[in-house]
């Protein structure tokens, strides 16, 4: 196929020296889903900013069709064809579907918007390319999966022959995956070019032609899909083997360390958060919760970790009940929790590496001595935290704002794990880390499932905590409305029916399995 978007010895350094792409070069074929993946810091990111125009190369030249072209800001992109789908959908909930796809770019009939016309253009694409949107809905009405077509169809509304599409399946179930795949085959198919950016190797082995691997700014290699492997686009990412498989120790599930009995939690709008959720997790498991995002998940573990209170219903903490809404009475008495957004809730990046390893007991011994901090016991807690949990830092004083993703996330795994919780609650413990972190946060979860603790892992990655778990909870619109006694004997298909509200187990079924 013919080259279509190609890019020579593309640069990119900041002001303060870091070199985000060096001399990058690659060719992206029309008809063509080209993959493009790499750890955090391995240039991704900035590649594709400076193909829509969010940033500028220190130098290198962007072609298409083979004609080099200058993009100083995004409007430029869109005006030469190219079009983004970011991860945060950039939508108007309150807008209409078709409003959403035509804003800015709206037509006008005597200078009024006409909402006939608008309509018809947006069945018109689609149905061109199996797009499946009503038009007439808000989108605050719609699934994840129709607000990402929704996302397409506007870059296709503006002519877009070039696709960036990062991270596009990470709040999807398996079947709206199955639905975007089959959109995208339907583009390339089309003449589209479609660069496609994601961690989950078994995806871009599923949808793409072929496959670019950055690492460190660099490219790697670029290789023809058929001939990849997980195994093989592991190594080349990080540079060493990598083992894609989670082992597991028998389970020897032990006394009940947490019980949830009718619990519910109404936002300030009157929206029921959790409606009556029971559920027991017991010592040395797992207990997974899987869910389409914002159907309960967040609630449940702030609710558990006391960052929120809930509105009725108990919790106890093995026999004792966990005060409602009290996040320091539930860390003395034992609750650990792995935010699901480690920068607004997780850690404090402009403090130093030792003072966000402490900030849950820095007034207790041997921290606070005397009323004064004590800071070589700080220090020394640090420095053996690093080793420990394998931190890239040059020293702990290192302000945290300066460390990668996957070691930003490794402190504060670092700090909920050394506190020996009798519960942890991991929310979205793998988000925006890469492979290699990947693989030892699930190491150190399993050795501590080992060790006797009972963790509650909530996680959007379907088959991440289908992988991880030893039972699971499936949770829509705040009900339980799945229990899985074993989550090998059950497919990731199957659980996505439940995520959706597809199925649901009846009321007695979930009563008794979740006793």
């Amino acid at each position: 196929m013919p080259t279509h978007l190609e890019t020579r010895n593309i640069t990119k350094v900041y002001p303060n020296g870091v070199r985000a792409n060096d001399h990058i070069s690659l060719a992206a074929a029309a008809g063509q889903v080209h993959a493009i993946i790499g750890e955090n810091g391995a240039g991704k990111s900035t590649l594709m900013k400076i193909l829509y125009g969010m940033e500028r190369p220190t130098e290198g030249t962007i072609l298409l069709n083979g004609a080099p072209v200058h993009f100083n800001n995004p409007q430029d992109a869109i005006r030469n064809g190219i079009g983004m789908v970011h991860q945060n959908f950039m939508l108007v909930p309150s807008f209409t579907v078709a409003q959403n796809v035509v804003l800015n770019a709206e037509p006008t009939q005597h200078g009024v918007l006409n909402f006939q016309t608008a309509n018809e253009q947006m069945r018109a694409l689609a149905v061109r390319y199996g797009l499946q949107v009503f038009p007439e809905l808000r989108v605050s009405e719609i699934p994840v999966g129709m607000k990402q077509r929704v996302e397409i169809l506007k870059a296709l509304y503006r002519g877009a022959e070039v696709f960036i599409l990062d991270e596009p399946t990470a709040v999807l179930t398996p079947s709206e995956t199955r639905e975007l795949f089959a959109a995208l085959r339907e583009l390339a198919e089309g003449g589209k070019t479609v660069l496609f950016i994601s961690h989950k190797l078994r995806e871009v082995l599923a949808v793409s032609d072929q496959v670019s691997v950055l690492r460190d700014g660099r490219l790697i290699e670029t290789l023809p899909t058929n001939e990849c492997s997980e195994r093989s686009l592991a190594r080349l990412m990080v540079g060493r083997e990598i083992f894609m498989t989670v082992q597991k120790p028998p389970l020897e599930r032990g006394a009940p360390v947490l019980t949830v009995r009718d619990l519910s939690l109404r936002l300030p709008s009157g929206k029921a958060a959790l409606d009556q959720i029971s559920f027991r997790l017991h010592r040395g498991e797992i207990l997974g919760v899987a869910g389409v995002e914002g159907n309960g998940q967040t609630e449940l573990a702030e609710a558990l970790a006391g960052l929120r209170a809930f509105s009725s219903g108990s919790v106890l903490l093995g026999d004792q009940p966990l005060p409602n809404g009290d996040p320091r009475a539930a860390r003395e008495a034992g609750v650990a929790h792995i935010p699901e957004d480690r920068l607004k809730n997780g850690c404090a990046p402009a403090l130093s590496i030792a003072e966000n390893l402490i900030v849950d007991r820095y007034y207790k011994l041997p921290y606070t001595m005397r009323g004064s901090l004590n800071l070589r016991a700080i220090r020394q807690n640090a420095q053996a935290l690093i080793e420990r949990f394998k931190i890239v830092a040059k020293s702990p004083e290192m302000p945290l704002g300066a460390l990668s993703g996957g070691n930003m996330q490794k402190v504060v795994l670092a700090r909920e794990l050394s506190a020996a919780p009798r519960l942890l609650i991991a929310a979205q413990p793998t988000r925006g880390v890469d492979i290699g972190a990947i693989e030892f946060i699930h190491a150190e979860l399993v050795a501590a499932r080992a060790q006797g603790m009972a963790i509650l892992l909530i996680s959007a990655d379907l088959g991440e905590v289908m992988r991880l778990s030893d039972r699971l909870l499936v949770l829509h619109n705040g009900q339980l409305v799945a229990h899985f006694a074993d989550p090998n004997a059950v497919s990731e298909e199957e659980v996505g029916l439940y995520m959706l509200g597809s199925k649901r187990m009846a009321a007695g079924v979930l009563a008794a399995q979740s006793a």
